[in-house]
């Protein structure tokens, strides 16, 4: 039976949920498991950071820059076979609570071993810079 757009968007808030989680854990390897095995993310003045060990690096070193939780917000879902494209609303606080960053992201999704993975993942701010 296929999967509904509501099920999907079920499924990615499920997944949104456990990055939330494992972030304020400080659970890098977990957030890179809900990665493709070729998942890529593609942040602001970077090169793009492909495979599992990149990806968990990269938001361990998130982490370590004072990053202590994540909040995802899905706005629209649009599904496409075995891809989904996901658009939605980040905010980011330290460890006192204070907001950090807020912008919007776009994931493509994809099924793998029976679940929804982030597959592309890119993000960018909100906040003006700083002149």
């Amino acid at each position: 039976m296929p999967t509904t757009a509501t099920s999907i968007r079920d499924e990615i808030r499920r997944a949104n949920d456990t990055f939330e989680a494992s972030f304020a854990r400080g659970d890098s390897a977990a957030i890179a498991r809900l990665y493709t095995d070729g998942g890529v993310v593609l942040p602001t003045g970077m090169e793009p950071i492909q495979g599992t060990a990149g990806i968990q690096a990269f938001w361990q070193g998130a982490m370590e820059m004072g990053i202590k939780q994540v909040k995802l917000k899905t706005r629209e879902v649009e599904e496409l076979e075995d891809t989904a494209i996901e658009l939605g609303n980040y905010t980011l606080f330290g460890g006192a609570g204070q907001l950090i960053d807020q912008g919007k992201y776009m994931v493509v999704w994809k099924q793998q071993g029976g679940q929804w993975k982030l597959h592309q993942d890119i993000w960018n701010t909100n906040i003006p810079a700083a002149s």
